[in-house]
């Protein structure tokens, strides 16, 4: 791998975005890694839980390479799968057979901020900047995005960032049901670690407990595969319009 670095200790799988010099933003490649990563956590039978992080920048949205290419032409197959290739990075991360959490500092932008959704629970920095970016841009949210605000925090925070773009550092995540704890920047990835070496110490359990877990705290809306099949057309049609 070289844009994600994967380690396994204590039966935590940690996965490191690792592209500094753009702040870890989504890829093909990267996201192609990801992939791959989540899927070899899975496969291990000694792996009982996954922290994401990305060092000092979680992650700043999908390349605009990626989304200039479906804005040209949002049906030509080549565009078109890999605009899917990085749906498909969080929405792994999002499925995969274990409890995940995400450990966020700095930003979390647009795809970013849903890779980090898509966790089962996050652990942030008092500097960790939350925000949709889709709007500001002048397109509309993908992924599932404003699907995976309301499951994590409600209609309310749904709205305020989906609709109006709010951003939402450290400390206010916590408050809004965004995140789980925050702490210091160093502090961050220990501190999720810590949480998930509780449930990491009994895999077989972690993968039995985390698909109970999901499936009795599933939403009452659309479930998210469909959301991310609704919001598709509507970003398809604002990528057109920016970058035809």
């Amino acid at each position: 791998m070289t844009e994600v670095s994967y380690a396994v200790a204590d039966g935590i799988a940690t996965i490191t975005l690792d592209a500094p010099d753009r702040r870890n933003a989504l890829s093909v490649e990267m996201s192609r890694e990801l992939i791959d990563a989540a899927r070899t956590a899975e496969a291990d039978p000694e792996v009982g839980a996954v922290v994401v992080t990305g060092g000092a920048h979680f992650c700043a949205g999908a390349v605009r390479e990626v989304l200039a290419d479906v804005g040209r032409d949002p049906v030509e197959d080549t565009a078109y799968r890999n605009l899917e290739t990085v749906y498909a990075a969080f929405t792994t991360i999002g499925t995969i057979d274990l409890p995940t959490i995400a450990a966020v500092r700095g930003a979390a932008v647009g795809a970013g901020l849903n890779l980090a959704l898509s966790t089962d629970l996050r652990i942030v920095s008092r500097t960790a900047r939350l925000l949709p970016g889709f709007a500001q841009i002048g397109l509309h949210p993908g992924g599932g995005h404003l699907s995976l605000l309301h499951r994590t925090a409600g209609r309310e925070t749904a709205a305020a960032m989906g609709l109006f773009g709010e951003e939402v550092r450290g400390a206010r995540a916590v408050e809004l049901g965004l995140a789980w704890a925050v702490h210091e920047d160093e502090q961050v990835e220990q501190a999720a670690r810590d949480v998930a070496a509780r449930v990491a110490a009994d895999p077989e359990l972690a993968r039995r407990l985390v698909r109970s877990f999901r499936r009795e705290t599933a939403p009452g809306g659309l479930p998210w595969e469909v959301a991310v099949e609704l919001e598709r057309s509507p970003q398809m049609w604002s990528l057109r319009r920016k970058h035809g």
